[in-house]
């Protein structure tokens, strides 16, 4: 019996009649396939990638699995559809934190036609994307058992975050007094067993960032970094099942040699964000860490980010 996510915190949702994705109790996620050339290159792209023997173990760890495409009957009740059959990231979660952050400061591809390039550049001008290298584009956080989850009201309002805004989230996103009122400080509780340690969302980031460093088979347009983790097992003291996986890859193009600049810078930027929050969570400025960030990469007019030096 396939029902609706619980746990999605952004793409098309399957509420209301609208078409979005479906999830079984076997810990099986059923993504709709887009009709258009978008479908066939993820698709694509999923039978590249886990094939592909180049690619080392740990690094796939960070993608979910694949079980090919099934015909099941759609959410919007059209009658069956092709689905992606993916791993469901969420299983065997009980009260998950999660946050989908879109990495790189340009959501397009260069050869994409012209009309869907001023789309995304419209949309990447307008949200923290260009700034930042980044994006939020959807977050959901447990409070408490009693007060259930924060989640924004229009997720929009979420993707053009300032900096100083979005250094507040990540760190609401580790704290204890989860609150919606804005006197109160995050107080960053779980950051160091969240963020931190080694198994922690840093050192994973910074393990996927030293294979972006070197891969040149592909190039991720609008792909996202989520990152989740159990604020119930923090709070007792228990691993907290933090990890981060890549999502999204209907806009993932051949790398043809070129080291993907777009999403490592974007990458890049992330990481120095969570690594002042671990460094110094009381007095950080994000501003700051946009500056050093920048001082590493050339903004082009058309939105292009041109790497000077990641090291």
């Amino acid at each position: 019996m396939l029902k609706v996510p619980d746990h999605q915190v952004a793409g098309h949702r399957a509420r209301d009649g609208r078409l979005g994705p479906l999830i079984d109790d076997a810990g099986r996620f059923y993504k709709p396939l887009q009709g258009d050339e978008r479908g066939a290159n993820e698709v694509s792209f999923y039978a590249s990638f886990s094939s592909n023997t180049k690619i080392p173990d740990h690094i796939k760890s960070f993608f979910p699995e694949f079980d090919g495409t099934r015909l099941v009957e759609a959410s919007d009740g059209s009658g069956m559809q092709t689905h992606l059959v993916l791993q469901d990231l969420t299983f065997g979660h009980v009260n998950p934190s999660i946050m989908d952050i879109k990495i790189g400061s340009r959501t397009w591809h260069p050869q994409a036609p012209d009309g869907y390039v001023h789309r995304c550049l419209k949309k990447d001008r307008g949200t923290s994307s260009l700034p930042l290298g980044f994006r939020v584009s959807g977050a959901r956080i447990f409070k408490s058992t009693e007060s259930g989850y924060w989640e924004p009201e229009n997720r929009l309002s979420i993707q053009t975050l300032s900096a100083d805004e979005v250094k507040l989230l990540l760190k609401s996103f580790v704290s204890s007094n989860t609150s919606e009122e804005p006197h109160m400080k995050p107080d960053c509780a779980f950051a160091s067993t969240v963020y931190g340690g080694s198994n922690g969302i840093l050192s994973q980031l910074v393990e996927l960032k030293a294979w972006f460093e070197d891969q040149t088979i592909y190039h991720f347009y609008s792909s996202s970094v989520l990152m989740m983790f159990e604020k119930d097992l923090a709070s007792s003291g228990k691993s907290p099942r933090a990890e981060i996986k890549l999502v999204d890859f209907a806009h993932v193009h051949k790398g043809n040699g070129v080291i993907d600049h777009n999403f490592l810078g974007g990458l890049c930027s992330f990481i120095k964000f969570i690594s002042e929050i671990l460094t110094t969570p009381e007095d950080s400025s994000a501003d700051s860490l946009v500056e050093d960030a920048q001082r590493n990469h050339i903004h082009s007019e058309n939105g292009s980010v041109y790497d000077v030096s990641l090291n």
